[in-house]
C-alpha cells in the first residue's frame, strides 16, 4: 500500500509540476507543441500589460483587468497560408454574460491570435444578442510572458 501511494504521489508531482500547478509555456513553439499533442492549454491575459485600442483609437492606458480561458478549438496557419508573413495560431470563445454596464445581456466575444514571434493580438467585443450589433470593440496587443519579460499573456 505504501509503494502504491508513493507511485500515485510521484505521478501527480511529475504530471503537474513540483508546485502542483501546470508548467508555464514560454513561447510560440512550446505552445504549438502542447496543442499538437492534444494538451489542454489555458491562457491568462493581464490587459494592463498590453497596448490598448478602443473603438479604433489607441488609449494612453489599458484597463487593470484580467481574463482567461481554455484553448479548445484552434487553427494554425503556416506562413503564406492566408497571405500571412509568419505562422500563427488563433482561437476564440463567446459567452453570454450580463453586461457590466447594467444594460442587459451581451455576447462576450474574445478572439486571440498568437504569432510565431510571440506577439499576441486580443480582440474583445460585446455583441447585442438580439440584433448582433457590436456594442464594444477593444483590441489589446502584447507578448507572451516568458518569465523574464513584462509580457501580459501567460500560457499554461
Amino acid at each position: 500500500m505504501k509503494k502504491h501511494m508513493t507511485l500515485i504521489t510521484l505521478t501527480l508531482i511529475l504530471g503537474l509540476g513540483m508546485n502542483g500547478f501546470a508548467a508555464p509555456i514560454n513561447d510560440f513553439a512550446s505552445l504549438m507543441n502542447a496543442l499538437r499533442n492534444g494538451e489542454t492549454v489555458k491562457i491568462v491575459m493581464m490587459y494592463a500589460r498590453c497596448k490598448f485600442i478602443s473603438d479604433g483609437v489607441e488609449q494612453e492606458k489599458s484597463p487593470d483587468a484580467t481574463g482567461g480561458m481554455a484553448i479548445e478549438a484552434w487553427e494554425y496557419f503556416e506562413t503564406g497560408a492566408v497571405h500571412n508573413k509568419q505562422p500563427f495560431v488563433t482561437f476564440s470563445v463567446s459567452s453570454l454574460i450580463q453586461n457590466p454596464k447594467g444594460k442587459g445581456y451581451v455576447y462576450d466575444y474574445v478572439k486571440v491570435r498568437i504569432n510565431a514571434d510571440n506577439s499576441v493580438k486580443i480582440l474583445a467585443q460585446y455583441i447585442n444578442p438580439k440584433n448582433y450589433k457590436t456594442l464594444m470593440d477593444e483590441t489589446f496587443t502584447g507578448i507572451i510572458n516568458d518569465g523574464k519579460n513584462e509580457g501580459g499573456v501567460f500560457l499554461y
